[in-house]
């Protein structure tokens, strides 16, 4: 959001290269762009308005400018993405109402939004009910005392979308993709695919072409056309066609992966951390300010539709020092895609990537500095990946979230360990960057080591007191169900052991999952972390 004022003042010299280019790279028809060279395909103009809004009441040009981009359908909302220039502040809230209509009828009915966000790929999110049958999802705006009714625009079902796309840094499209329902952990057969180019994906003459090199779960790695990679036209769109099937609905627009400063390439850093949170912001300080005493120099957070003050942490925590990026990722059930995506951005600034949850926490018994036990554990030039068991802390007879944050207040765990969390080197990487969260897939030649507990351990604080843990499993990010409560997946990990999927606390809740009195790690961040004085933690709240 910062950018956006930044962004706008080089509008005019972005329209003015961009015509330059028009006018000498490719031939004009009254509709279309044509390429000259080898590929032919149809192109729109980045800077061709859509559809006017329709105003209700009054004139709005801010209004005026801003469309409704695509439309997602998830199994429980809508998610609309308002397409806006640069030069346009984003909306709030209050400014903004989800509008229900019928196209056969006058039917209109409007509610206020379930949640907004900033901004993302230059659109805002904006997430509204599901739409009551028959009826069509959009968006009105109340700007400057006008009501502006806003045309719908595409609409894509989740099940069936590719729905984000990058350019890697060997110039290859590294697609996301729902609904192709391959194998878990295994690369299919590249030979049943091919990715698709174009500004309009439904009209077979008009679009690139172009070999699938990898295709496994949710990610299609593609030969990218020199021609995208020459224009890097922001309205050109890029899907993956199933033979036999068809092609994926698509929002995804290749985006170049952004270079570093070549000043920071000889400056890695020796560990960084990746994860995805939903609502976590009020345990984000501890975990941010524990593990940079650690060793950890970069957190990589990908926001899974919070609706807490986590922006406002995550200034916050900026502000004193803390080197933290915040990527918007609206995709539900997609850790180990958003992942995934992370080390690609990972790759060149940082020399190892954690990849945790905020409720786990690397704990290091002897108290080493986690740069020197990774260099000691990876003395061989072919180890790449660190495996780390997990450790699952219970409520620990708690029945209120411990002001002295979780690392102090839950101390009785489960006895044997449950699963592993990694550590690996982004670069090494299989480049089909297959992962299933725990662990990553790497290229030939590389192997990972499983770390004694007594070296390093992670303490998961999984089933913390019930008011965290409803809502951490509400849509849990790794339970492929839009709500743990329904009747899918029971049997699953991810759910609590016995649990069920009510959201009714058990009489005994406070005392379960704990087998073994564990307080290492609390007596070592008491000792390092209490103020002399008064014997509060950085983190607790005043």
């Amino acid at each position: 959001m910062k950018d956006r004022r930044k962004r706008a003042s080089l509008f005019l010299i972005a329209r003015c290269a961009l015509a330059v280019l028009f006018l000498f790279g490719f031939t004009f028809s009254s509709h279309r762009l044509f390429f000259t060279e080898r590929y032919h395909p149809n192109l729109l103009s980045s800077w061709r308005t859509s559809s006017p809004a329709e105003v209700i009441s009054g004139d709005s040009p801010t209004a005026l400018d801003i469309s409704i981009g695509e439309t997602v359908i998830f199994p429980d909302q809508v998610l609309i993405l308002l397409k806006y220039p640069p030069s346009s502040p984003l909306l709030t809230k209050n400014q903004i109402n989800c509008l229900y209509f019928s196209p056969n009828t006058s039917r209109r009915s409007s509610s206020s939004p379930l949640s907004i966000d900033g901004e993302y790929h230059d659109h805002q999110i904006v997430r509204c009910n599901l739409p009551p049958r028959g009826m069509i999802s959009s968006v009105s705006l109340n700007t400057q005392n006008d009501l502006t009714y806003l045309p719908p625009g595409p609409t894509h079902d989740w099940k069936w979308l590719a729905y984000e796309a990058i350019i890697d840094c060997d110039n290859t499209t590294v697609v996301f993709v729902k609904g192709l329902n391959l194998r878990s952990g295994r690369p299919s057969n590249a030979s049943m695919f091919e990715c698709v180019y174009g500004s309009d994906l439904t009209n077979k003459q008009l679009v690139l072409r172009s070999e699938v090199i990898s295709i496994a779960q949710e990610i299609v790695r593609c030969k990218t056309p020199l021609n995208i990679l020459e224009v890097n036209a922001n309205s050109i769109k890029v899907s993956v066609k199933v033979k036999g099937r068809g092609i994926l609905s698509s929002i995804a627009r290749p985006d170049f992966r952004a270079k570093p400063d070549p000043s920071v390439l000889n400056q890695k850093h020796m560990v960084c951390i990746c994860t995805m949170l939903r609502n976590q912001a009020r345990f984000l300080p501890e975990w941010v300010m524990y593990h940079a005493l650690i060793g950890v120099e970069h957190w990589f957070i990908y926001d899974n539709n919070s609706e807490d003050n986590i922006e406002e942490t995550v200034e916050l925590l900026t502000d004193q020092g803390f080197k933290i990026t915040r990527h918007l990722w609206p995709w539900i059930k997609t850790q180990e895609a958003g992942f995934a995506h992370c080390a690609l951005r990972a790759r060149d600034i940082c020399e190892w990537v954690a990849f945790i949850d905020v409720d786990e926490f690397l704990h290091i018994p002897s108290g080493a500095h986690l740069g020197s036990v990774i260099n000691n554990l990876t003395d061989r030039p072919e180890v790449a990946e660190l495996r780390i068991s997990c450790h699952n802390f219970g409520p620990s007879g708690l029945k209120q979230v411990p002001a002295e944050g979780v690392t102090v207040g839950y101390t009785c765990r489960l006895g044997l360990p449950e699963r592993h969390k990694s550590i690996v080197q982004p670069d090494k990487l299989n480049p089909t960057l297959i992962n299933i969260v725990h662990h990553f897939h790497l290229k030939d030649g590389f192997k990972h080591v499983n770390v004694y507990r007594n070296m390093v351990v992670i303490n998961h604080y999984k089933f913390q007191v019930w008011e965290v843990f409803k809502e951490k499993f509400y849509r849990r990010v790794a339970t492929y169900v839009s709500d743990w409560q329904q009747e899918v997946n029971v049997g699953s990990k991810d759910r609590a052991p016995g649990l069920g999927t009510q959201a009714v606390e058990p009489d005994d809740w406070s005392s379960r999952f704990c087998e073994v009195n564990d307080t290492g790690l609390r007596d070592w961040v008491v000792k390092t972390f209490s103020d002399p004085f008064t014997g509060t933690l950085p983190w607790q709240q005043e």
